[in-house]
């Protein structure tokens, strides 16, 4: 039995919610095809946090729980999700 408590399939909501918002249908650039998923997993991390927080006026509280938020999110598993969708994609 798991007991592990996921969100719709993901590791939790902040992992749902961001691969949903933000990377649902993210096509792989050419040279992110060859990134290592951890490697992936971190570009995917900068980039959630810089799009996150450009446009917050440095809005410190804003700013503040938009990163406690996107702490939570598993940037690894989004990885692999993508890349699993690129290579059955590349099969059909």
């Amino acid at each position: 039995m798991n007991t592990k408590e996921t969100y719709n399939g993901w590791t939790n909501y902040a992992t749902w919610r961001i691969a949903l918002e933000m990377f649902d249908g993210y096509e792989l650039q050419e040279y992110q095809k060859e990134l290592s998923t951890y490697d992936l997993a971190q570009y995917l991390r900068e980039f959630a946090e810089y799009y996150t927080t450009e446009d917050t006026d440095n809005n410190e509280p804003c700013i503040s729980y938009a990163l406690a938020f996107l702490a939570q999110v598993n940037y690894y598993e989004i990885a692999e999700h993508i890349k699993e969708m690129h290579s059955y994609e590349a099969n059909i």
